[in-house]
């Protein structure tokens, strides 16, 4: 998906890729999704980043990672579907911010 995504460098707000963590929405009325940000594959990894093989396939212009270390909660009127991560990988990803949140 693409959302709103706040930059922690600044006071700004990027529309980016986003890979949705819920699997429905949730909060009031199910306004809410929770999303892991998308980025450059290129850029200094975090612990946590998941390489996104097959990049091109879902919709990403450049090689990229799924940096688990920074989640936000989006609404769901303002996300736009542009593909879907393999379900290994979304295992993968799911297992990763799991540790993040020590489980």
């Amino acid at each position: 998906m693409r959302i709103p995504y706040p930059h922690v460098e600044r006071a700004v707000v990027v529309v980016r890729p986003a890979l949705v963590l819920t699997p429905r929405a949730i909060g009031p009325a199910g306004l809410l999704i929770w999303a892991a940000m998308i980025t450059n594959g290129a850029r200094t990894p975090w612990p946590g980043d998941l390489a996104i093989g097959d990049w091109e396939k879902i919709g990403l212009l450049i090689p990229s990672v799924v940096r688990t270390a920074k989640i936000v909660a989006a609404e769901t009127t303002s996300a736009t579907l542009i593909g879907k991560l393999k379900r290994t990988d979304l295992r993968q990803v799911r297992e990763k911010v799991a540790l993040h949140l020590g489980y």
